[in-house]
């Protein structure tokens, strides 16, 4: 999909439910008996939530913070997102991360850090709702339902409505 799709109100022109299908199919192809979840916050966290209870899985999903960890975190603070909770032992664990938008891997590394803090799983893997590539360290995703070309300066970020239905926002960081 390339930058032109983009409809009214920053909205992309991307099936957001149509893409948590996909993603849910994938997940599944991805899921042993003991693989946890976690989500990145905040749409990851979103994404696991939502798969834990469509899929049937028993526990609850991890939340994982990349707040303590960001290479800008000087430039950036402690933002207000929710901090780090993980329900599961994480050593020895199977853990599926999974988040919205897979970009430059940074946030990746750092939630990757982060759950380091916690102990030493036996496996981690990431599944994304979209990849739009520009990565600028070598992480990529095990599982994701679409890949999309964006330009350096729009954002693409996973929304959700009162009642949870997803969509896409896409902002344009030059008008910021």
């Amino acid at each position: 999909m390339n930058p032109q799709d983009a409809g009214p109100a920053g909205r992309l022109l991307l099936d957001a439910e149509a893409l948590y299908a996909e993603l849910a199919r994938g997940v599944r192809t991805l899921l042993a008996p003991d693989t946890r979840l976690a989500g990145i916050t905040s749409g990851g966290a979103w994404l696991a939530e939502r798969l834990q209870r469509d899929l049937g899985l028993q526990d609850a999903p991890g939340v994982l913070s990349s707040a303590l960890h960001r290479d800008d975190y000087a430039r950036r603070g402690l933002s207000a997102s929710a901090q780090t909770q993980l329900p599961f032992d994480v050593n020895g664990a199977d853990i599926l991360v999974l988040d919205d938008v897979l970009y430059t891997g940074r946030t990746v590394r750092a939630v990757l850090n982060e759950l380091f803090d916690y102990g030493r799983p036996a496996r981690v893997r990431l599944a994304v709702l979209v990849d739009r590539g520009g990565r600028e360290l070598p992480i990529a995703a095990e599982f994701a339902a679409a890949r999309v070309v964006l330009p350096a300066h729009q954002s693409l970020a996973l929304a959700r409505t009162d009642a949870g239905a997803f969509h896409f926002e896409l902002r344009d960081l030059q008008e910021a």
